[in-house]
């Protein structure tokens, strides 16, 4: 595993505990028009999650603006970046014009913002922090990212997203623990991933999962708080009651 250390921090400082005892706060409180849920770290600081539009999150934490592949336009629904405060982080997490829209990085990019991504996208950017699956990046003493594989295994769909190539990402917020599934299918590296506070998972055959694929991986992370993302024309509703006997709680948020 490459290990990339980000503004001359060094991993002792970082907090990689699950931080125990995090309450879900204002769920499905609308915020500038959006489904927002908010979460408290170990350290009493809030972490903000609003439900944009298919994969796109907007994410606040401490003073800090997060954005999780920013789209523009996606069928009907639009979303207005030049209201929202530049962005300090863009995470995209692979090329499909659904998780990959120039305008949209255009409008949330300052002067300090960083943008990380894979080296597919970084090559049609031009720029861009590259991370591959395994690698770790630490931006700041209370937040890292890792990425983590993100790919189809069911026949005749393994072209929308080859192993190796994308990435999902964990991301680390004061021992709050997130994962990003991006597209891809119920793999089996989701089982090594431990102590997930919040997973975020897509559910839209043929690209994705189906929602007994779904089930599955969320059985296998084991998130405390799942939301269903990218999901499409499929009907997640089932999910919240056939999770509640894992001791998952599903909360269902307008992506679409």
């Amino acid at each position: 595993m490459k290990i990339i250390i980000a503004n001359l921090l060094t991993a002792l400082g970082l907090a990689t505990a699950c931080g125990h005892g995090q309450n879900a706060v204002n769920a499905d409180v609308k915020q500038d028009g959006y489904e927002v849920d908010s979460f408290t770290t170990k350290s009493g600081k809030t972490v903000k999650f609003h439900a944009l539009v298919h994969s796109s999150i907007r994410i606040e934490y401490d003073g800090m603006e997060i954005q999780i592949d920013p789209v523009t336009k996606l069928g009907e629904k639009t979303i207005d970046y030049a209201a929202m405060p530049k962005a300090d982080y863009i995470l995209v997490t692979h090329e499909h014009h659904d998780h990959l829209d120039t305008t949209a990085i255009k409008r949330l990019t300052g002067n300090n913002t960083q943008l990380i991504t894979n080296q597919r996208c970084a090559e049609m950017l031009g720029y861009g922090t590259v991370m591959a699956n395994g690698d770790i990046l630490q931006l700041k003493d209370d937040i890292t990212i890792e990425a983590v594989p993100a790919y189809n295994t069911t026949e005749g769909h393994l072209q929308f997203h080859p192993k190796g190539r994308d990435n999902g990402f964990v991301l680390t917020l004061d021992g709050l623990r997130i994962y990003i599934a991006a597209d891809t299918e119920d793999i089996p590296e989701m089982a090594g991933l431990k102590d997930i506070d919040i997973a975020f998972l897509p559910c839209n055959q043929p690209y994705t999962m189906t929602v007994d694929q779904l089930l599955n991986a969320a059985r296998m992370v084991k998130p405390k708080v799942l939301f269903p993302y990218h999901y499409g024309q499929t009907d997640v509703s089932v999910i919240p009651s056939l999770l509640e006997a894992d001791g998952v709680e599903a909360r269902i948020r307008h992506y679409e």
